[in-house]
């Protein structure tokens, strides 16, 4: 698998990983089972993604990616479906996250 093989299923596992999360959101607690049935299967989906990933990205730069663009986009979608709009510090934390995976990817050693 290629380098760009990698990072495509890296943007599948973020993909997934908000997905779950959104519809984790939705199941009220694994109360409703539509919801709670889209979490089950996408975080399956999205771990599959990741381990495809780490075929040839380490573990480390692989999870800190994943973890911090799946942070700033869950928090987007908070934005728009739950209107849950973050505060001054939690933007600057957002920030801070958006730069350490700048760092990691662009500056770490693959």
């Amino acid at each position: 698998m290629s380098l760009l093989s990698s990072y495509l299923f890296l943007v599948l596992a973020v993909l997934l990983g908000v997905t779950s999360n959104s519809f984790a959101k939705s199941a009220e607690g694994f109360t409703l089972f539509f919801p709670s049935i889209i979490t089950g299967i996408t975080i399956v989906m999205c771990m599959y993604a990741l381990s495809m990933v780490m075929k040839n990205i380490p573990m480390g730069i692989t999870y800190a990616s994943f973890a911090g663009l799946t942070i700033i986009a869950t928090v987007i979608v908070g934005v728009f479906r739950f209107n849950q709009i973050p505060n001054l510090y939690s933007l600057i934390g957002l920030a801070l996250i958006i730069a350490g995976v700048l760092m990691v990817n662009l500056l770490g050693d693959n």
